[in-house]
């Protein structure tokens, strides 16, 4: 299997950019701002899970009592 000839300087100028935006303060900032919300997702994914999970528990209450409103019942 051969490599092109252009892969190597590709791969070379893409890791330059790459080095040059960490070097640079603007760079840095960028970084730093996407840690911080990579550190704060699991803190507001377990709000917005705790909320969900309410809801889930007051559509099953809704459906429990026009089931029992109904008077039927389903096997569980």
């Amino acid at each position: 299997m051969s490599v092109p000839k252009w892969t190597i300087p590709l791969t070379f100028v893409g890791l330059s950019g790459l080095g040059a935006m960490l070097f640079s303060e603007r760079g840095r900032k960028l970084v730093r701002s996407i840690a911080e919300r990579l550190s704060s997702a699991p803190g507001r994914l377990a709000v917005w899970n705790d909320a969900a999970q309410k809801e889930l528990d007051h559509i099953q209450q809704a459906v429990k009592e026009l089931e029992q409103s109904l008077g039927t019942h389903t096997a569980q």
